[in-house]
């Protein structure tokens, strides 16, 4: 990874696997792992879960596993993008940042505006979040808050 973009090493902090637990009732648990791709120019994360049988229905029914994201670089701007694929067949393109142990993710998109913030632990190995979204793109509302857990 000798021609790595300096500003791809702020990523190094993702890299390995995590246990995801979504804070919703009945959900259970996932998990994501994030590693380096042709020899750190992206950062591939793949994440997978079963979601059991106790979930909400409309968990159950819009379960997007297995999913697979593509981090990449701007180098004129330094700014990170994530593109986005999942067993749904959804697709999205996010802008992200990743500085002072504060991890976020968003995208504009017509009626459904999203938006992420996670916070790292002081050691690191673990990452309190949330899924945020809008309508309006002005008014917010938590759609579901997450921790990760390094394995």
């Amino acid at each position: 990874m000798a021609d790595r973009h300096p500003a791809m090493a702020r990523l190094d902090t993702l890299l390995g696997r995590w246990t995801v637990r979504l804070k919703v009732d009945g959900v259970g648990t996932s998990w994501t792992e994030f590693s380096w791709q042709d020899d750190g120019l992206f950062l591939h994360q793949r994440s997978d879960a079963e979601i059991p049988p106790s979930a909400p229905p409309g968990w159950r029914e819009n379960a997007p596993f297995p999913v697979t994201s593509l981090i990449g670089l701007d180098d004129a701007s330094e700014q990170f993008t994530m593109m986005y694929a999942d067993a749904r067949g959804v697709h999205r393109v996010y802008q992200m940042t990743l500085a002072d142990g504060v991890w976020r993710i968003w995208r504009h998109a017509p009626g459904f505006n999203q938006r992420f913030h996670g916070t790292f632990s002081p050691g690191g190995d673990a990452i309190d979040a949330r899924w945020e979204m809008s309508e309006d793109g002005e008014t917010w509302r938590v759609d579901f808050g997450l921790t990760y857990t390094r394995d």
